[in-house]
């Protein structure tokens, strides 16, 4: 005898308020992505965040209680975003190698967009808080443990090198998100962003292939 299956229940609708109060927390989000890429955390000031939002500096604490909540928040849709990016590529039919080639390009493609935040230096404030985001960290960790998959299945098949350590090869990769070359090829006005992307995917590869 089959059991009835209950309905969901309804979700309540959110209040006008409540739309526009989410729809001001992506701005600001928005604006700092922005700002962490261009100058970095140290250097962004909440005044900057508050004129880029249009809003007043006091009406930011009505969101966040501080820079590092904040950054840390900008820090963890970034993250969400990535790990939404690899499981689409896991649905791909791809070796291991084009699947983590595929994700490099995506970071890559966002520095260049202005769209990845610099990393912040070792004694920041925010490097304490995002340790304290859970949903920061369960997303670093659950971006890490796929990338590390792709990579130890890409040395197994030849396509890396099999005699580096894989988090040697993580950390590799991971770098290209915030690689300052890129920024600086572009700087010469002589080749497209998709040039810029290709020779430094060329050079992290090739260094990295099997011998």
């Amino acid at each position: 005898m089959e059991t009835a299956t209950k309905p969901a229940p309804a979700k309540t609708p959110r209040t006008f308020r409540q739309r526009m109060h989410a729809a001001r927390e992506d701005a600001i989000v928005e604006a700092v992505t922005q700002l962490l890429a261009e100058k970095g955390f140290e250097s962004m000031t909440l005044d900057e965040v508050a004129a880029q939002v249009g809003i007043a500096k006091a009406s930011l604490y009505k969101h966040f209680p501080s820079k590092e909540d904040l950054a840390a928040e900008a820090m963890a849709r970034l993250m969400g975003n990535a790990q939404r990016y690899l499981a689409k590529v896991a649905e791909q039919d791809m070796s291991p190698i084009d699947r983590l080639k595929a994700v490099t390009r995506w970071t890559m493609s966002l520095q260049l967009a202005g769209e990845m935040p610099k990393l912040p230096s070792e004694n920041s404030t925010l490097r304490a808080t995002l340790v304290g985001h859970k949903v920061y960290m369960n997303g670093l960790l659950e971006v890490s443990d796929q990338l590390g998959e792709w990579i130890e299945a890409a040395q197994a098949d030849g396509s890396l090198n099999a005699t580096l350590p894989p988090v040697a090869v993580l950390y590799t990769l991971y770098a290209r998100a915030c690689d300052p070359v890129l920024g600086f090829l572009r700087l010469t006005e002589q080749y497209s962003d998709e040039q810029i992307i290709d020779m430094v995917m060329s050079t992290c590869f090739d260094g990295l292939r099997q011998r």
